[in-house]
């Protein structure tokens, strides 16, 4: 490998992008330029300089660029020989590309914004008993602030975040809120709706603020007495969402997130047409998380595992026509899922697009290629290859579980999605 400016590069060149699939929107680090955008793509990166093989390159004698130069070797890829490539189909001008994650680090991203409502989350939780105004006022502005980015025009990824993403004690509380306002945004509920849900969905535990500290904690680790404790939780929320001044919707959603609408739930036992819509939401996907994301890591479910089990065994229980829409929304894979395809290769589901679930983007695992060069599959763009079957994560061998590394706490956020291929194309440039 030499290194070359990215100013002499050439169609034909094969280079290789140091950085990894999210640094860049190719969907391998190493390949051969075929077009002039991707030449363009490729400067548009902000690097001064990418390597290069001329071994591999298809240029005549008169092309090869004088200005490359060896790599020195001080350089930390000049200490060990370089990991061969499998030769993939080489990307075209007309290859759609990638949804890409990939581009200006949207998964970091997404998961710097999941960790600053994380931690919002904790104080507004933290102020609740002390200081309740202050409590509702901060859950408001978070609310809003994901409103901002959820109410906007055009089509949502979900995707799944690592495993570092936001503060344990308060994931669950931004996941209820994430896929509240997204399932709110789905079911076209109006705005005052969608501003009582989210406040109502980070503050749907706030009564757990006052039991003791083992009855804070997971449902699962707490016995008969501290259980009939644990259920006073909803009264105990009420009460200080009243102290707070929240809305009558967003209190009457904190009332009724353990209601059923067969009338098993509790405190109630409510029925059908006594909750609310909104209220039906949040009781569905505070569920959906807690099959996801139980006490104990060796309990949970796989996202795909936990929409069965809620459409199979407890529809009862559930609003069937929110049910569905969720599961539309979230597709039958949802992000989080360890799949097979029907190529045979296994991945995990990264991202869904929130009004095309059936296709989602699929980081694939390939025995010989290091992760940073895995390949990330748009199904919306390969209309020949879809998903065989969903996996749990220990089905896997062990080389592709060590690969795709799945979460075992699922957490979620969203992100605009990438305009169609051939308009970025069009223009020349990488998606933004």
């Amino acid at each position: 490998m030499e290194t070359i400016g990215v100013d002499a590069l050439r169609v034909g060149m094969f280079v290789h992008l140091d950085g990894g699939w999210m640094s860049h929107p190719f969907p391998r680090s190493s390949f051969k330029i075929t077009s002039e955008a991707q030449l363009a793509r490729i400067r548009g990166l902000g690097v001064a300089q990418v390597r290069w093989d001329p071994a591999r390159s298809d240029l005549p004698p008169a092309a090869e660029p004088a200005s490359a130069a060896p790599v020195e070797a001080s350089a930390p890829e000049a200490m060990a020989p370089d990991a061969p490539a499998p030769d993939a189909a080489p990307l075209t001008a007309e290859e759609p590309v990638p949804l890409l994650d990939a581009k200006l680090g949207a998964a970091a991203r997404a998961e710097r914004q999941f960790d600053e409502a994380s931690r919002a989350c904790k104080q507004a939780t933290d102020l609740a008993t002390r200081f309740p105004e202050d409590s509702r006022d901060l859950a408001e502005a978070i609310t809003r602030t994901l409103l901002d980015q959820v109410l906007i025009e055009g089509e949502l990824n979900i995707r799944v975040l690592t495993e570092r993403a936001g503060e344990p004690g308060s994931m669950h509380s931004v996941n209820v809120a994430v896929l509240a306002l997204l399932l709110g945004r789905y079911l076209s509920l109006t705005e005052a709706d969608m501003l009582d849900l989210g406040v109502a969905a980070i503050l749907h535990d706030v009564g757990k603020a006052l039991g003791q500290p083992r009855v804070r904690g997971p449902e699962a680790d707490i016995g008969p007495v501290e259980g009939r404790v644990h259920d006073e939780h909803v009264a105990e929320g009420v009460a200080l969402a009243k102290r707070m001044g929240l809305s009558a919707g967003a209190t009457r959603m904190i009332a009724q997130h353990h209601e059923n609408v067969d009338g098993s739930g509790f405190p109630e036992g409510l029925s059908g047409e006594q909750m609310s819509v909104p209220a039906r939401v949040l009781a569905l996907v505070n569920r959906y998380d807690n099959l996801c994301n139980p006490p104990f890591a060796d309990q949970a479910l796989t996202p795909h595992e936990a929409l069965s089990l809620l459409f199979t065994q407890r529809s009862a229980k559930l609003d069937i026509s929110i049910l569905s829409a969720f599961i539309r929304m979230m597709g039958v894979y949802p992000p989080g899922s360890t799949v097979q395809l029907t190529d045979d290769r296994l991945g995990l589901v990264v991202s869904v697009n929130s009004m095309r679930p059936l296709r989602p983007a699929v980081l694939i695992h390939e025995a010989g290629v290091a992760r940073a060069d895995a390949e990330l599959v748009d199904l919306a763009a390969k209309p020949g290859l879809g998903i065989r079957r969903s996996l749990k994560p220990s089905q896997l061998p062990a080389a592709a579980l060590e690969f795709l590394a799945p979460p075992r706490r699922v957490a979620y956020f969203f992100e605009p999605a990438p305009p169609p291929p051939d308009l970025a194309q069009a223009a020349g440039r990488p998606l933004a």
